[in-house]
């Protein structure tokens, strides 16, 4: 009599754990299912493979299901002008990365023909002329958090467009997913909070880098190209809120960008509880 009793407990454990696993899933706001597009070109001037080229790269992760039909269009529109501008805001989801491409390949044809063969006839060295016009871009795309109501998106910028070297850039978008509402420091933060969090930014910095003072951290290249202020370009995560600094906008290009991320131990006194995700 106790066996089939004993059975009988694990099946409504297990029961229960998949009914929570099904619970916290649906949770969620739009109850969304993701897809991806990739596209991998490359394309040469006057197409002639002995001449310079260009390659771009695009990984664009996009809504294709939700619960919220209004939702995921809103939602996805967001997505596409930030990846891509506005100029496609009528084409097809999934034919957008393909047009972007093509396009993108277009104008760098029409522009740097012309250049090129100008460049030819007045230089001697074709080697090196040939390598200023070897192009590249990537865009890259995915969502790094997901949770309730909060939707976290991450976009990768890439590019080389002749110069020393490319530029790369991220942005972070965080979508409130019940006002359907791109978040701002001042929706997640309260009262007169920015000179605080730039003196717990600093803090934090010095605490990563091992170091003591401002002065050192000075010394080793932060700040030498701007301020350290709470940028909008943050992310909300389990651990607290990153602070995401570009090159050049924080630090010189050969220090790479900087993430700063302040535990929410120690910036909750400043923060709307809603968003305090731990």
């Amino acid at each position: 009599m106790k066996k089939p009793f004993v059975n009988l407990l694990v099946i409504m454990f297990l029961t229960s754990g998949i009914c929570t696993s099904c619970t916290d899933k649906t949770n969620r706001t739009g109850d969304f299912k993701f897809e991806s597009v990739q596209i991998n070109k490359t394309a040469h001037l006057f197409g002639d493979t002995t001449k310079p080229s260009t390659n771009i790269i695009i990984d664009f992760t996009y809504i294709s299901k939700s619960s919220d039909r209004e939702l995921k269009d809103s939602l996805n529109a967001y997505i596409l002008s930030a990846c891509f501008g506005d100029r496609y805001a009528d084409e097809n989801i999934r034919e957008i990365p393909e047009l972007y491409a093509q396009n993108y390949i277009s104008e760098y044809c029409q522009d740097l023909e012309p250049m090129f063969t100008e460049d030819q006839k007045n230089k001697e060295n074709n080697e090196s002329v040939a390598s200023w016009y070897s192009y590249y871009k990537g865009v890259e795309s995915r969502v790094t958090f997901y949770e309730k109501d909060l939707l976290v998106y991450r976009i990768d910028f890439n590019e080389y467009t002749g110069g020393a070297h490319g530029m790369y850039t991220s942005l972070f978008l965080n979508f409130d997913l019940k006002s359907v509402h791109q978040l701002v420091l001042d929706d997640i933060f309260t009262g007169d909070y920015r000179d605080t969090l730039s003196d717990l930014l600093w803090n934090q910095l010095m605490a990563d880098q091992k170091v003591k003072t401002r002065t050192e951290l000075e010394n080793m290249g932060y700040g030498s190209t701007g301020d350290l202020i709470p940028t909008e370009n943050f992310y909300l995560g389990k651990e607290g809120v990153t602070f995401y600094y570009n090159v050049y906008e924080f630090t010189p290009y050969v220090m790479g960008p900087v993430e700063i991320t302040l535990p929410y131990a120690a910036i909750k006194h400043l923060m709307i509880t809603k968003w305090i995700l731990y």
